[in-house]
């Protein structure tokens, strides 16, 4: 099994065919499929790509990811390959051009083994709205994975990619990877081109990466960042370069570590090693006041964005159409009912609310003014400290199907949609197992644009835990 890219140059120097590491990889794939990770694995192209990378690894043009298996979270347009959100209304959709974060992986001879399974639209903290039913967590499989990425996490965490993408929008990459053990990076916004991103909330969405190392991580974000003429938003400056010579400074904040709902052995684990590094490192308390606030605001926003985004999904331009409709508009009503799942068309009814007329100015533009207030007092923190350490969850996996509660579910994120409300880059490390069995997560959040010193404290705090 090969966990991580330095396994696999490895194995490619010492004379392993690609195609033998891809027929390595559809086994265990196979031999694990009642986790429901894949919805699709792409095992002709796979191969055909394999062949092709034995090809160039014999004259010596390989690129850097030669013979790495990747996978793509179902919501990452691949040329000539179904994409679907998870989605019913999205059945059997060919993408017709590749995601730019894609293709820059690709460029590299990366191998795509296939595409994974996800909460429908991006849209959950579980992975139990997927039409193609709910991903199991490889650690427990009683467990949920975390959402919307679970399919990427779980298939990185069981050993059947090297790494994978996937997307956050509220913490969908960091969540899921708290609960099966794994690194989750969160970008920057802008930072990685949303070019081939399906949009859920487009200010907030981010393509994110997983990964069994922070050297992985680093390897894959590296190669995969960039100005993309193709995303306006996307950044066009470098990251920020991080000189490792400096005082070391972290923050913690009084409101989420004192949070009820925080697990008391979380909660414990974080304090021993707050403790741990005020022996070496300067160790700064911050008050957050907005924490309340910040789960509200964020499904206030993202839901409207979706709203908008999905108003193209109507059974006329493309996906599934219902075949007992009369007319245009009675099409329309019935494709979007049944194609799309219920937590889906929740959160559109909701975005369509907050934007109507009379609910305008009371929600989203009173939601818009909490973001920014969030910003600027994270931006001021982090005129104190080089980065901020929270836990990435406020507890561990639960079991599959104990949460119905939609608000219940909606706090899940309650720790994670900070950075994607401000557009702070953040990453989930491995950092504890519980007396349940299941792992968890700590979260590092820095300043926009400087990666570099998120990896680097990364790396740095695995020496403490």
């Amino acid at each position: 099994m090969y966990r991580t890219i330095a396994d696999i140059k490895g194995a490619i120097q010492s004379g392993t065919s690609a195609i033998s590491i891809v027929e390595e990889s559809l086994s265990r794939i196979e031999s694990k499929k009642e986790l429901n990770a894949f919805v699709e694995v792409f095992s002709s192209s796979a191969i055909a790509t394999a062949k092709s990378v034995d090809e160039k690894i014999k004259e010596g043009t390989a690129g850097k990811l030669a013979g790495v298996i990747l996978g793509i979270k179902d919501n990452i347009c691949y040329q000539g390959h179904k994409v679907s959100a998870a989605s019913k209304i999205l059945n059997n959709f060919e993408s017709l051009f590749t995601a730019t974060v894609l293709q820059k992986l690709l460029d590299e001879d990366a191998i795509i083994i296939g595409r994974l399974n996800c909460d429908e639209f991006a849209m959950g903290s579980a992975n139990e709205t997927s039409y193609y039913g709910p991903v199991k967590n490889n650690i427990n499989t009683n467990y949920v994975p975390g959402g919307s990425s679970g399919g990427s996490a779980v298939a990185v965490s069981a050993g059947m990619c090297t790494v994978s993408l996937g997307s956050d929008t509220g913490g969908s990459v960091r969540q899921p990877a708290s609960w099966t053990n794994v690194f989750g990076l969160k970008p920057s916004y802008g930072r990685l081109s949303r070019y081939g991103l399906i949009a859920y909330g487009s200010s907030f969405d981010q393509i994110g990466i997983f990964a069994n190392t922070i050297e992985d991580i680093k390897y894959v974000f590296e190669l995969s960042q960039g100005k993309d003429p193709l995303d306006s938003t996307s950044l066009s400056d470098p990251c920020i370069s991080f000189e490792n010579n400096k005082p070391l400074r972290v923050g913690f904040l009084t409101e989420y570590m004192n949070h009820q709902g925080l697990d008391k052995e979380i909660k414990e684990k974080v304090e021993v090693l707050q403790a741990e590094l005020g022996k070496d490192i300067e160790v700064k308390d911050f008050s957050f006041p907005y924490l309340e606030h910040l789960v509200p605001t964020y499904y206030v926003l993202s839901t409207a964005e979706a709203s908008s985004n999905l108003s193209r999904f109507d059974g006329v331009h493309y996906g599934y159409r219902s075949n007992e409709s009369k007319g245009v508009e009675e099409t329309y009503k019935n494709s979007r009912s049944e194609g799309f799942g219920k937590e889906v068309k929740r959160r559109i009814m909701t975005g369509t609310f907050v934007l109507s007329h009379g609910y305008y100015e009371a929600y989203y533009t009173k939601a818009q003014k909490v973001r920014r207030l969030a910003k600027i007092a994270t931006d001021k923190i982090f005129e104190n400290v080089d980065v901020l350490i929270t836990p990435t969850t406020a507890s561990t996996a639960f079991e599959t199907g104990s949460v119905s509660d939609p608000l219940q579910m909606y706090l899940q994120d309650i720790f994670t949609v900070h950075a994607n409300i401000t557009g702070h880059p953040a990453i989930s490390v491995p950092f504890g197992t519980h007396s349940n069995g299941m792992p968890f997560g700590l979260q590092i959040m820095s300043p926009c644009n400087e990666e570099a010193k998120l990896l680097y404290y990364a790396e740095l705090l695995k020496n403490y835990f």
